[in-house]
């Protein structure tokens, strides 16, 4: 008889700010996320706290009453975590960890450690390695306990080595280390980049959890994994695709989010190299999300960094079979109308209007108006072929649907 495996939660509470440059609207929807990553990792979130200040503590983070209820929550619930929504400074974790005596973990460590999970191949392992370990540096005080001070004795007399900079000298060498074999692979992924030829390469970009990688296996009839859950997929997966008669080549990447660790962005640079080497950029978004014009932002500001915002993009809106507009009433003169009560034809008239026909709606899930998404993407990269290959234009006159009928 098979036994029900069961899944235990860590327990956990979050605690976020409300500041000058923080509404408690705006905190609300990234505790909201917090949570979210919070599940991805393996926690139950079981409170949140919350508190009004002009800006963050710089000793802890949070005031001393509210440090008090925090403390005293933990106590009585036996918690074994507290997640903070900012990243703390190395004297502010140090701080709390000696008040609420548990572990403290920011956004930041919280995301590092998602990506540690599901990195499945070698690059990503060390990618996300390097990360932990240029984060971890400046917090290595009191996390290991294992040398005190190196003993003195024949031939080993003078001013020694403390533990802290053992600690940190260890760390440097392998971050070191580290940085070299990103080398070699950044060498080995470049090749293998040059190495597929002249074919037009479309890149899928976008905010965490919005079904890229749905989409990626509903055009490419592959199998990516795909998941309800942040980060579902972090290495790169790229794929052949024949729409019509014109093949191309198209890569999943990673989702991004906001507040996304620096650390993150430098790590995973070749990763991004899909993106800057693509000829043309699906950006998808969850059009059904509340906040999904800030998710386009995000991804915008950080396109913006790696110099991918120039490029050729299609803007895909997602999920329009989950999309829900919320009620209004006109004669409730309390209420004023915002985008959350736009139905789909009127956010068609928005600014999405004046994409110059660079959007189309769809659902990857339930393959709604994915006709019309394989012609948008034919005519595109039709368009940069032909301008490539001038002489090739007549291998592709027009869009000729050839998928067979999918299978209910």
């Amino acid at each position: 008889m098979l036994e029900v495996e069961k899944i235990e939660y860590e327990k956990c509470i979050l605690v976020g700010l409300v500041t000058q440059k923080q509404t408690h609207e705006k905190m609300t929807e990234y505790l909201d996320e917090l949570e979210f990553l919070a599940y991805t990792a393996g926690a139950e979130v079981l409170k949140r706290f919350s508190q009004k200040l002009e800006r963050p503590n710089p000793k802890t983070f949070i005031g001393t009453g509210k440090m008090e209820d925090v403390a005293a929550y933990v106590e009585q619930h036996d918690v074994g975590t507290v997640i903070f929504d900012d990243e703390l400074t190395p004297g502010q974790q140090r701080n709390i960890e000696a008040l609420l005596k548990c572990k403290i973990v920011d956004r930041t460590y919280l995301i590092l450690d998602i990506f540690a999970q599901r990195a499945q191949t070698s690059y990503a392992r060390t990618q996300v390695e390097l990360a932990q370990y240029e984060y971890l540096l400046p917090r290595l005080v009191g996390l290991w306990t294992h040398l005190e001070r190196q003993r003195g004795g024949i031939g080993m007399r003078g001013p020694g080595e403390t533990e802290i900079e053992t600690d940190r000298r260890i760390v440097r060498d392998r971050i070191t280390l580290l940085k070299k074999k990103m080398k070699t692979i950044d060498k080995q992924m470049s090749t293998q980049r040059g190495n597929r030829g002249a074919l037009v390469r479309v890149a899928l970009v976008g905010y965490t959890n919005v079904g890229k990688s749905t989409l990626m296996n509903v055009i490419s009839k592959s199998k990516v994994f795909a998941e309800n859950k942040l980060f579902a997929t972090l290495d790169t997966t790229v794929r052949k695709v024949v729409i019509g008669n014109l093949p191309f080549l198209l890569s999943d990447t990673v989702g991004f989010i906001r507040k996304l660790p620096t650390q993150l962005v430098d790590s995973f640079k070749s990763t991004l190299d899909e993106v800057r080497e693509a000829d043309l950029l699906l950006h998808v978004v969850d059009i059904s999300h509340p906040q999904f014009e800030d998710h386009i932002n995000a991804v915008n500001k950080i396109l913006d960094e790696i110099k991918s915002m120039d490029k050729p993009t299609l803007m895909v809106f997602n999920k329009i079979d989950a999309y829900k507009a919320e009620a209004y009433d006109d004669d409730d003169l309390m209420v004023e109308r915002t985008g959350a009560h736009y139905s789909l034809d009127e956010w068609k008239e928005t600014w999405m209007s004046r994409t110059n026909g660079d959007a189309i709606f769809i659902s990857a899930l339930n393959k709604n108006n994915f006709d019309s998404f394989r012609k948008k993407v034919y005519e595109r990269v039709r368009e940069i072929h032909v301008t490539r290959f001038p002489y090739n234009e007549f291998l592709y006159p027009e869009y000729i649907d050839q998928y067979e009928q999918e299978e209910e």
